[in-house]
């Protein structure tokens, strides 16, 4: 596989695309476009990377429009009102600093909020941490053991993750040297033979294809099932480290997380809490608070993917999750409806971050559990501004512009998301915890934290992503048997059972963040989307929600305006 012409036809595709969005939104807008930051990759700070020989691998910049440039491009707005100036540059990671636009040069530090182009217009990170600043000598950004930094699988430019662009762009820099690329989890594998550029490329085929890390785990101690059988074409898998491969989540919005990991197994209950506790449960089921859920979560990745064996000290953990909880992310531009904050619209980061959550906030089941109000579905309400108005009595319709048609298909798309009820059924997780099956809802009834789409407690759910029906060639299958009942299922992924051992939790995952969609492509954890139509196809397909094209078409346009 040709992975530098792959990287070049993913760039003119993605960015490209971006650019022109980015210049109608953004009249003048003149950028610096930063190839990779492969400096919180363990590269050098300039952009480039450096071989295992110690050779460096040039960087490159490039003005917007131009289709060598990398996809996901870059550009910093002090204020909320300039972009990087063309003669800016980014310098090594020895110095850590960085040069912004006149009057904004700080050390180590980025513009408060940046702008990253994507192929429906661009996003944008805003930090709330002091100064507005993005630091990029927190430890986020410093490597550990192998090489690997928090960085290296939670990118700014692939909205706090990667993406298959990205990682092929940088596979092609080094030739697959790029510490992200590491047999420990990022292989197929971890026996994959890795000694030549080819045997690379087909060792971290489904980092490339798919951008999914492999997680290795243990089958759980006294579980009411056992695993019988294992279909792994990779021929690693066993009941002493099943093989799960599942997309890294972005390392932004997490103030509106409770559950860390797509199993949730950062996020242990603890009997001891008294206030973090899902209600209308028997037995009570309470967890460790979300800040110490992202503790754990810093210090294990240190040690499992970045293969450290001192870890983090404590100073260095609360230096990430400090960072981390400081980054919120969101779409900012569409290509076709412009400034998606326009017109009395309530999108962007900035407007994400004043948005109060807590813990059990407007819970489908409970209610609210400060407010004691019941749950209301109306969950999204960033675009209602953009609703078609009928023309005035005994006037004609008047022409309407294609920016126009393209915030009320949006508008649209919010209104279904709410409002467009179908039969939820057959969600473990969901239906048995309500205890009716089937159940009328919304989007809104998983996605229930308002304007965000996370959930506000850790409820796993089990929508049917993992099913044997929905396996492809280059997943593991696993068949596994309850002791009891001698019934059994089969799936691509065990789910949240891995930590609890109970039946009903095998193929249960998170409900994750919609903000920032666009920029973190293919969906699901296991990477099964490559499109967000698709994903609401899925959906619909799943629930026999009966879209037409154009309910299709609109809430593709709503999700990738998040």
């Amino acid at each position: 596989m040709d992975f530098a012409l792959l990287s070049q036809r993913l760039v003119w595709s993605r960015s490209n695309r971006g650019s022109r969005g980015l210049r109608q939104a953004l009249p003048g807008l003149s950028v610096m476009l930063v190839t990779l930051t492969l400096a919180a990759c363990g590269g050098s700070g300039d952009g480039s990377s450096t071989s295992t020989s110690g050779t460096p691998v040039p960087s490159t910049t490039a003005s917007v429009g131009d289709a060598t440039a990398i996809s996901n491009n870059t550009a910093t707005l002090p204020g909320n009102t300039q972009t990087t100036s063309p003669g800016n540059t980014q310098s090594s990671a020895q110095d850590n600093t960085q040069s912004n636009a006149p009057g904004t040069t700080q050390s180590g530090t980025q513009a408060s909020l940046t702008l990253v182009t994507n192929g429906e217009g661009a996003s944008a990170t805003f930090t709330t941490a002091a100064g507005g600043l993005i630091d990029k000598t927190n430890t986020f950004f410093q490597p550990f053991g192998n090489g690997r930094a928090c960085a290296s699988c939670h990118q700014p430019e692939a909205g706090w993750s990667i993406t298959p662009e990205n990682l092929a762009a940088r596979f092609a820099a080094t030739d697959g040297l790029d510490p992200v690329f590491r047999t420990v989890d990022g292989a197929n594998s971890p026996n994959a033979a890795v000694g030549t550029r080819d045997e690379r490329a087909a060792a971290y085929s489904m980092l490339l294809t798919k951008g999914l890390i492999r997680i290795g785990l243990p089958m759980p101690a006294g579980a009411e099932f056992d695993l019988v059988a294992i279909d792994d074409p990779y021929g690693f898998a066993s009941a002493t480290e099943v093989s799960l491969f599942r997309r890294p989540l972005p390392t932004t919005n997490l103030k509106f997380q409770v559950a860390m990991m797509w199993d949730g197994r950062e996020t242990p209950t603890d009997p001891s809490s008294n206030s973090l506790c899902v209600r209308n449960v028997q037995p009570l089921n309470c967890f460790i608070s979300a800040d110490q859920s992202l503790l754990n979560q810093a210090g294990h990745a240190v040690i499992d993917h970045a293969q450290s064996a001192a870890g983090l000290t404590a100073i260095q953990a609360r230096s990430v999750v400090d960072f981390e909880t400081q980054q919120f992310t969101t779409q900012l531009v569409d290509n076709a409806a412009g400034r998606l904050d326009a017109l009395g619209a309530l999108s962007g980061p900035q407007a994400l971050a004043s948005m109060p959550f807590y813990f059990g906030l407007n819970d489908v089941i409970a209610g609210d559990y400060r407010s004691g109000k019941a749950f209301d579905p109306q969950v999204m309400n960033l675009f209602s501004a953009w609703a078609a108005t009928p023309p005035a009595p005994g006037r004609p319709p008047v022409a309407k512009t294609a920016e126009v048609l393209a915030r009320e298909s949006i508008a649209r798309g919010e209104r279904l998301f709410n409002g467009r009820r179908f039969s939820i059924n057959g969600v473990a997780g969901f239906n048995d915890e309500i205890g009716r099956d089937p159940v009328q809802g919304t989007c809104s009834s998983c996605h229930s934290t308002p304007n965000v789409g996370t959930h506000s407690v850790p409820r796993m759910m089990n929508t049917g992503v993992s099913a044997a029906n929905r396996r492809t060639a280059d997943l593991p299958l696993y068949t596994l048997r309850n002791k009891t009942t001698l019934a059994t299922v089969r799936v691509t992924d065990i789910g949240s059972a891995m930590q609890t051992g109970r039946w009903k939790d095998i193929g249960k995952m998170k409900v994750p963040s919609l903000r920032g969609l666009e920029s973190r492509s293919p969906y699901f954890h296991d990477g099964s989307e490559n499109d967000i139509a698709k994903l609401v196809g899925f959906y619909d397909r799943r629930f026999a929600i009966g879209l037409s094209g154009q309910d299709v078409a609109d809430l593709t346009a709503f999700l990738k305006a998040l």
